[in-house]
């Protein structure tokens, strides 16, 4: 059957650490069962949490040791792959019979990656793809992912793929998971900007895909008792802005902006046919010989023993 609902669970990190934001997105069960969403998208960092306008201690040429145990308190909140925070989601999709695709501050040795995670109703954690390119500043804290964590599944609703936030401005990336034939892109993100409604109506558009797109929404610094120099009063610190998109570039339902809640609408894939009558941009309107995108799938571990 090609029609579906989808859903982006509009919710944010909790100021109380990984096991408070477990239990909100655990406390949404009922409402995912009630709307009969099978695929649910959560943002990106929601386990683990996006630092927003913390610095760790660091300057130009130098790191102050403050900035060292704010970076020790954020590893300690990180998530291990596999691990109880992802044994309790498994258990989530299957109660609800839903996909989940999620971010997570993944844990891995000492070095920290940006991650999306997917879970499968009946076979629980089925993979992850790490975020390739931190943006700005986030180098400073997270690893970058490598070719081999760009999985696509196939899914209830159709083949499912994620790309994290500013992930999503890389027109490479795209068209390597446009050849991967996604279906339902996945965009967990923190980027609340109206720039990123254009975005993901762009993605939609140029796929010909259905876009769910689920951004973190966060109370002003004030009221979660952050310190953050020069922030306008009462101002959220993530106001949201989750959307879900059809593959002709129109909105299906959202943004939602300013609160929590589960964004819904029902899908078809059928509709992607007639969608890429005119535009299928890595088949008819593709020109493989003049252009020619070459991707490393291989994991590059630095260290190999032989």
């Amino acid at each position: 059957m090609s029609k579906s609902v989808v859903a982006a669970l509009q919710i944010g990190s909790l100021p109380g650490g990984k096991a408070d934001t477990l239990e909100q997105i655990l406390s949404f069960e009922a409402a995912i069962i009630e709307a009969g969403a099978q695929l649910v998208v959560m943002p990106e960092a929601l386990l683990g949490g996006y630092p927003k306008g913390e610095g760790f201690g660091t300057q130009l040429g130098y790191r102050l040791p403050e900035g060292r145990e704010a970076f020790a308190r954020y590893f300690a909140n990180a998530v291990d792959v596999p691990g109880a925070e992802t044994e309790a989601l498994a258990g989530l999709a299957t109660r609800t019979g839903a996909n989940l695709v999620l971010g997570v501050i993944e844990r891995a040795g000492s070095t920290l990656y940006c991650t999306a995670l997917y879970f499968d109703p009946q076979h629980g954690l089925v993979g992850k793809h790490r975020k390739l390119m931190p943006t700005g500043t986030e180098r400073l804290i997270w690893g970058k992912g490598d070719g081999s964590t760009l999985p696509v599944f196939d899914t209830q609703v159709g083949r499912v793929g994620a790309v994290i936030c500013w992930e999503n401005m890389m027109p490479l990336l795209r068209t390597a998971m446009y050849a991967k034939g996604v279906q339902v892109w996945c965009a967990p993100t923190v980027d609340e900007r109206e720039m990123w409604q254009v975005s993901m109506r762009h993605i939609a558009h140029e796929g010909r895909c259905f876009v769910v797109s689920a951004c973190q929404v966060q109370a002003s610094p004030q009221a979660l008792g952050l310190e953050i120099a020069n922030w306008p009063t009462e101002r959220p610190l993530i106001a949201g802005g989750s959307v879900i998109v059809g593959p002709m570039g129109e909105v299906l339902a959202g943004p939602l902006v300013g609160r929590a809640g589960l964004l819904t609408a029902q899908i078809d894939t059928a509709e992607l046919v007639r969608a890429r009558y005119d535009y299928d941009v890595v088949g008819h309107y593709a020109r493989p010989d003049v252009f020619e995108l070459t991707v490393d799938e291989r994991a590059k571990a630095g260290v190999r023993f032989i």
